[in-house]
């Protein structure tokens, strides 16, 4: 398993060594490998924003969430950095996100000479800033001469693993439109629920349709990290429209353009058929009850960590365990990251690559490495009536135990 990406000599700051987003550490889907084998003859790339066909299939998806949306209001990329780089370059303006937030957010932000104003989330959950807080870090920093025009948050959050409750969602959007700010939901994860019928997952869309634009990407629960694909909702409005032909054209300038063969796959994945359904149940199901797993481990020995709703990680906070840490030489996230990462053999990213303060000792857990080190193990995994009780998995979580207990 590949860890965090960095070498000694390069050190911590560069993004291209930044933590790798977590993967289901699955084969792809049989099915899936048929419909890009087919459509490998196609030589040409998907136009700007993506042909008809791709955006049509992105439609039917939002349709079946509730969001009616017509192919004139979407467009595609290959994966949700270039469409949110595109996005964020169209709007202008600085931009809001929460704290934490994925590793990947503040990058883009600050690539196009914008400021990133983070802000704290609320005890309850994350991905979504404190909706007073972000009140008052917008009127702070329109004081100090900053222009916030966007805000960024995730109704299925990386690093946290967490949904929003409702009501939480809707004061932030409340609180995002009362300070006058554009409002992008990453919804990447939403269908990686672990219990969806226990969850109940909205979109800023619904409750600000004119003011919110939806970014998926389908690495999240429909296709391989190595097929980048993703579809991003716009506002039917003529706000809206302009909004998409400027994204349009940073896509065109940038030469990001989704491959012919990955659109044809991403069309019939963003479609859902009983296959392509089915696998990604089950691939959020093995990953929520490894993640349980896992939270019982942390709570076990007086760590804490939100309990894991969706993804294919979890947010453990070893703050309580400073005194063991110290004891080893780990004073910080930095150092947590490292020294943890080599105890698990697995990436273990600390808090300060999710924009989160430096000295608490948090690190992004992820699931996948729990799972088996070859695809056979990984296959046995999702295919278990109990995955907890495979041997090999259940070494694993009793190794992480042990580590975590020696800091007691």
């Amino acid at each position: 398993m590949e860890g965090t990406q960095r070498t000694v000599a390069e050190g911590r700051g560069p993004v291209r060594y930044g933590p790798p987003a977590p993967e289901p550490g699955l084969p792809v889907l049989p099915e899936l490998t048929a419909v890009l084998a087919e459509a490998a003859r196609r030589a040409a790339p998907e136009p700007p924003g993506g042909a008809e066909p791709l955006r049509e299939a992105a439609c039917r998806h939002w349709a079946r969430r509730g969001l009616a949306t017509a192919p004139e209001n979407v467009a595609a990329g290959p994966g949700a950095p270039a469409l949110l780089l595109a996005l964020l370059g169209a709007h202008g303006g600085d931009v809001m996100l929460p704290r934490p937030c994925p590793a990947w957010w503040t990058p883009q932000v600050r690539l196009l000479g914008r400021r990133a104003y983070h802000v704290p989330t609320p005890a309850e959950c994350g991905g979504v800033p404190d909706p007073y807080a972000l009140l008052e870090t917008v009127r702070r920093v329109r004081a100090e001469g900053g222009d916030p025009r966007v805000l960024l948050l995730s109704v299925a959050d990386d690093p946290t693993a967490t949904v929003p409750p409702p009501e939480l969602l809707r004061e932030a959007c409340e609180a995002a439109a009362d300070a006058g700010l554009f409002v992008v939901s990453d919804e990447t994860w939403r269908d990686t629920v672990h219990r969806p019928h226990d969850t109940l997952v909205l979109s800023p869309a619904e409750m600000l349709p004119d003011r919110a634009a939806v970014l998926v990407d389908l690495s999240g629960a429909l296709l391989p990290a190595g097929w980048p694909a993703a579809v991003l909702r716009f506002p039917g409005t003529p706000r809206g429209t302009w909004l998409r032909a400027r994204t349009l054209d940073v896509l065109t300038a940038t030469g990001a353009l989704v491959a012919g063969p990955v659109a044809a796959a991403a069309a019939h994945a963003l479609d859902e058929p009983d296959a392509v359904a089915g696998r990604a149940y089950a691939v959020a199901a093995l990953h929520g009850a490894v993640a349980g797993a896992v939270h019982r481990e942390l709570l076990a020995v007086g760590a804490f960590a939100r309990p894991p709703r969706a993804g294919r990680h979890l947010y453990a906070d070893l703050g309580p365990l400073r005194a063991g840490l110290a004891r080893h030489g780990v004073g910080d996230a930095m150092e947590l990251e490292d020294w943890l990462g080599g105890r698990l053999g697995a990436p273990t990213p600390g808090g300060q690559r999710f924009a989160d303060e430096p000295v608490a000792l948090r690190v992004r857990l992820s699931t996948g490495p729990f799972l088996g080190a070859t695809p056979e193990r990984r296959m046995a995994a999702l295919t278990a009536g109990d995955p907890l009780r495979l041997p090999h998995v259940r070494g694993s979580l009793e190794h992480l135990g042990s580590v975590l207990a020696g800091l007691s």
